[in-house]
């Protein structure tokens, strides 16, 4: 019998395979396993029941790598309290050890995962299943559909991702452009609207635009989450007067995704009035990811305190900080002798 799975041909011996029968071997060592056929997500009570006719198409995904803190200011994302405004990815890191000293130095409650086809034959391309290296007493997870550039993709890879890690919440990615993996506005509003109606809680990555943000705060978004620059490019915040405008704008929080380099950034980021960051590349390719983690941590913690206190009103010129009167001077304004 041929099937499809994972988008490949596979030619099985059985003629009436079942669910199970294909991921047998991995259902002992993969806690995250999420298996759809013909595009409908199949209950793992079903696994062993559910047979497999001729050329279905079979998608087998796992996910994937991809502190103490104030009580009086905690960021709430679809009813739910997180102290921390950082919260990292789990992709990149030179191994699982390092992902977790760096997760645990940045004090956060919330994660990044990516859900990946499961190579059957073994191999791991790279991708081995981050689920036992997470502490899931500590961190929320947030499956991401990184990697999908049509609606329909994005919204089946948020169905497999919600069956392989238990959670409804989903960083919804729809990529418009390759080359600068610059978002699908449009695909993302449209997809935010299926996710919304289907329960899962959206927090969609988009382009620094008003009117996308708005659109996405209308369309059910939980949060709304413009790149500061290119996703892994390490630019920094390049239009912060943009993000500034969707952060007066809209009502539903903001994270700030995409392109943050360093722990400078994520202060600027949080001193506009961003409520979190959300940072990968710079601390899993940093020389020292562990003591990256932590200046995330305290930049973003610095902007946050900065925001709250509120800068100073600049001005066009100087403004003495000491009291010029009494001054002993002997000489006047503009350098002529006091007699």
């Amino acid at each position: 019998m041929k099937l499809i799975v994972n988008r490949q041909e596979r030619v099985i011996e059985n003629d009436a395979p079942t669910v199970q029968a294909l991921v047998s071997d991995q259902m002992e060592s993969e806690r995250s396993l999420a298996i759809a056929v013909n595009g409908d997500i199949v209950p793992k009570q079903d696994w062993a029941s559910r047979t497999l006719q001729e050329g279905d198409e079979v998608d087998i995904v796992r996910a994937v790598s991809g502190g103490d803190h104030p009580v009086d200011d905690a960021l709430e994302i679809a009813g739910v309290r997180f102290g921390s405004r950082l919260f990292p990815g789990t992709g990149k890191y030179p191994d699982h050890a390092s992902m977790a000293a760096s997760l645990d130095a940045a004090g956060t409650e919330l994660v990044t995962v990516a859900i990946r086809f499961m190579d059957l034959d073994g191999g791991s391309n790279g991708q081995a299943g981050i689920l036992d290296s997470l502490d899931l007493s500590r961190y929320r997870l947030l499956p991401n559909t990184a990697g999908a550039y049509t609606v329909e993709d994005a919204v089946k890879m948020a169905r497999l991702a919600r069956a392989a890690t238990g959670t409804n919440w989903i960083k919804l990615e729809v990529i418009g452009d390759a080359a600068t993996l610059w978002p699908d506005v449009t695909g993302t509003i449209e997809a935010t609207k299926i996710l919304v109606d289907e329960g899962f809680v959206v927090l969609p990555y988009t382009s620094p635009d008003l009117v996308a943000a708005i659109r996405l705060e209308e369309a059910g978004a939980a949060t709304v989450m413009p790149l500061a620059s290119p996703i892994g490019s390490g630019q920094g915040v390049q239009d912060w007067v943009s993000i500034k405008r969707i952060i007066d704008a809209i009502t539903v929080p903001v994270v700030v995704d995409a392109g943050i380099g360093t722990a400078s950034d994520a202060a600027l980021a949080m001193e506009l009035g961003a409520d979190a960051v959300l940072v990968n590349t710079a601390v899993a390719r940093a020389d020292d990811p562990v003591r990256m983690a932590r200046a995330m941590r305290l930049g973003t913690e610095a902007g946050r305190l900065a925001y709250l206190a509120g800068r100073m009103p600049r001005s066009a010129v100087a403004q003495a900080s000491s009291p010029t009167a009494g001054v002993p001077l002997t000489t006047g304004a503009g350098g002529s002798r006091i007699e």
